[in-house]
């Protein structure tokens, strides 16, 4: 298949496809009227290339993959270089984890704190004589 046909069936561009090719992840075979010319293991490539991609892979981590697609493994993860991969991967996604906790921690301390000194004026507004909240966007508590 030509170059428009393979990115069409892969959901890319031809762009993307020259890129790729020019990164040494896809091969570029010549036809005889000097057409680049693909065929269904290249389609295998790039479905692993973009699966990987949607899962927040880098294209550089990609590479393993495909070089174990291409050294014949039926499946591009089963090489130990795939499977290094993998590992650094989920170390830095249960890293970001840990980071998304402590930040979502930290929201919801300052949720509650915001949340009891509004009722606090609230309360101080019941009083005769108090204060009168304002909201920082302007106008009066509801």
């Amino acid at each position: 298949m030509r170059i428009g046909e393979l990115a069409a069936r892969a959901g890319t561009t031809t762009r993307t496809l020259r890129y790729y090719e020019a990164r040494g992840l896809l091969p570029a075979r010549r036809a005889g009227n000097g057409h680049r010319t693909y065929d269904e293991s290249d389609l295998r490539l790039l479905t692993q290339i973009r699966t990987l991609q949607d899962f927040g892979f880098e294209l550089e981590e990609t590479r393993p993959f495909v070089e174990c697609l291409r050294a014949g493994h039926p499946e591009g993860d089963t090489c130990p270089a795939s499977l290094a991969v993998y590992r650094r991967k989920l170390a830095e996604l249960d890293s970001l984890i840990g980071e998304l906790r402590a930040v979502r921690a930290t929201v919801g301390a300052q949720l509650e704190r915001a949340e009891q000194a509004r009722r606090e004026l609230a309360a101080d507004a019941l009083v005769p004589g108090g204060p009168e909240p304002v909201c920082e966007l302007g106008g009066n508590f509801p």
